[in-house]
């Protein structure tokens, strides 16, 4: 590792595990200290999959804390503004500073689009689009207030760029947070504050464990021809949760100093056809 986030704090959202947890590790191996959120608890009836747990949770600090970086973990839904906004203001009053938010918690949902409820689209629309806001309007300020710029990054996904069959409400999110990094790029860049976002394909973490896959086979049986949309270039069909960590860390660093408003896909090539 070259220490290249030395000194600096990082806020991460759904941190207890997958990529979340990857960020969070990679950030304080690169010198970062962390201030982690996760709901640790729960999810809306429509998730298919098993929630994060309050062990998941304490995993990932008792990592951070191995690599020899602080951390200071709350558990909150990012659905909470205001319990964002305590768990950001104590880690900068432990830590010191706010240089980098990274936008990650968010579920995702298997339904055909005939078989979205009002609950389930409002619950995928709260978590993944009001809840990344929520992230950002929790810590921006602090970053500016630093008067030393930074980096937000949001935790987008393939579905953001192209889109995702049997998941309207997912798809719908994630363009969502597309568009709210770019607009979000404009109005902070006077701050010296990049924001990007970035586009996971598959990764091979919890979420895509549980019923979902069973609910994907049934939805796919319902119009066998969109099956094969995200089909990617390269031979890897699923990416390590390290690998978009790798990316997302490059982002929070000096080495992407140019880069905001941008779309960084790691899709494998899924999105580009």
């Amino acid at each position: 590792m070259t220490g290249r986030l030395t000194g600096k704090v990082a806020f991460i959202t759904g941190a207890a595990r997958g990529q979340g947890r990857a960020h969070a590790l990679r950030m304080a191996r690169e010198g970062a200290d962390i201030i982690a959120v996760d709901v640790a608890g729960p999810l809306p009836e429509c998730v298919p999959y098993n929630s994060a747990t309050p062990d998941d949770f304490a995993e990932t600090v008792a990592l951070v804390e191995a690599t020899g970086r602080r951390i200071l973990a709350s558990t909150v839904d990012v659905r909470d503004l205001d319990g964002l906004r305590k768990a950001v203001d104590d880690g900068v009053d432990t830590l010191g500073r706010l240089d980098t938010i990274v936008a990650n918690a968010g579920i995702s949902v298997t339904e055909t689009w005939d078989a979205i409820t009002p609950e389930s689209f409002r619950d995928v629309m709260d978590i993944n689009v009001t809840g990344t806001w929520n992230t950002v309007v929790a810590g921006a300020q602090q970053i500016i207030d630093g008067g030393r710029g930074g980096s937000i990054v949001l935790i987008s996904s393939a579905a953001g760029v192209k889109m995702q069959a049997f998941m309207v409400h997912y798809t719908a999110s994630k363009h969502a947070v597309t568009g709210m990094a770019r607009a979000l790029a404009a109005e902070l860049g006077k701050h010296d504050i990049r924001v990007n976002s970035v586009h996971p394909g598959a990764v091979n973490t919890a979420m895509g464990s549980g019923d979902l896959p069973a609910a994907l086979g049934r939805a796919i049986e319902t119009n066998p021809q969109l099956a094969h949309m995200n089909t990617p270039f390269l031979p890897r069909w699923i990416a390590e949760p390290e690998d978009i960590a790798d990316a997302v860390c490059w982002l929070a660093s000096d080495d992407a100093r140019n880069i905001t408003a941008s779309q960084v896909c790691i899709d494998q090539g899924s999105t580009q056809y």
